[in-house]
């Protein structure tokens, strides 16, 4: 049982062990029949914390959690950074740097457009603007080694028992998964692929934020969300980004997902931010935060040169994955 400070009591949503003669539908059924009530030191009696009409469409969702795209090759994956680091690229030059012809430099330009990945244009391609983020089923394959070495690296610094929040985003997901073997974890999130994956493979108890959820990616936010993270406070909070700036600015790209990860921060004792190096230096619209709001910032690679003064004046933790 979770318990939050104003003597409310929340039920144990989720467990990753179903029952014997349980079938998936029960398992999903759970997610949406949470219910609060008052603790043994408040009284009361349990109400419904998801309306019934919400029950279908919650549990609609959260069966259709898998996807599957082609990966990334090599050269997909560094035009794709070469393209982020100046903005613009012509075939031409794209040709001769990966020493292949016009034709297969078009072909992988027109496929990565495709996964809404960069834009296509006559003679080249470029970035995707600030507003836009790529598709979440291309997220989930870009970089992926990289992300689950950062989990893996998160993970070890997670004791069994301890108290968590997950946030929206393709590390965090890969986060869950390395946390599969603690025991004793007790997550809160509203992220539909960290519940589903915590529940297949763990023993972790689980509580999944009510509000509105996003079909594209299976996360939940809304102001209904942000209330709910609001009446914890944990011992780790675990959040994604989309942009880290070069004075340490942390960006996303949509304001309601930007509303939960603030509250995340706040209702946090200690602060884990994973980003990929594909991150530092990125465009993004919405202000989340700053990094000086950051305990340890896990990450791929050495964060770049120009980024030194501001981590310094952060005094952030650096956690690079090997």
């Amino acid at each position: 049982m979770f318990a939050n400070e104003s003597g409310y009591s929340f039920s144990h949503i989720l467990t990753s062990r179903q029952r014997s003669g349980e079938d998936g539908g029960q398992c999903a059924r759970e997610v949406v029949s949470a219910s609060i009530g008052r603790s043994a030191h408040g009284g009361g009696a349990f109400s419904s914390y998801t309306s019934a009409s919400d029950n279908f469409h919650f549990f609609a969702i959260l069966r259709d959690l898998k996807t599957s795209e082609p990966a990334l090759n090599g050269r997909q994956r560094a035009l794709l950074d070469r393209v982020a680091r100046d903005g613009f690229a012509t075939i031409e030059d794209l040709a001769a740097q990966f020493q292949v012809t016009p034709q297969t430099i078009r072909r992988d330009v027109n496929w990565l457009a495709d996964q809404n990945l960069l834009r296509r244009y006559h003679g080249g391609a470029s970035a995707l603007t600030s507003s836009e983020n790529t598709a979440y089923t291309a997220r989930q394959q870009m970089y992926l080694d990289e992300k689950r070495r950062i989990a893996r690296l998160v993970a070890s610094e997670i004791p069994n028992q301890a108290t968590l929040f997950i946030n929206l985003g393709t590390t965090t997901e890969e986060v869950a998964r390395a946390l599969c073997q603690h025991t004793g974890l007790r997550v809160i999130t509203n992220n539909l692929n960290v519940a589903n994956i915590l529940a297949d493979e763990s023993d972790a108890e689980l509580l999944v934020a009510g509000g509105k959820v996003r079909a594209r990616d299976k996360g939940v936010v809304g102001e209904q969300a942000v209330d709910f993270i609001r009446m914890f406070k944990v011992d780790f909070g675990i959040i994604g980004i989309s942009s880290i700036e070069e004075d340490g600015t942390l960006r996303d790209f949509d304001i309601a997902e930007v509303r939960v990860a603030q509250a995340i921060i706040e209702q946090s004792r200690t602060v884990f931010l994973v980003a990929d190096h594909s991150k530092f230096g990125r465009a993004a619209l919405v202000k989340l935060g700053h990094l000086s709001q950051i305990d340890a910032l896990f990450t791929d690679a050495p964060p770049p040169e120009w980024m030194a003064e501001s981590l310094a004046a952060a005094d952030i933790a650096i956690r690079v994955a090997q």
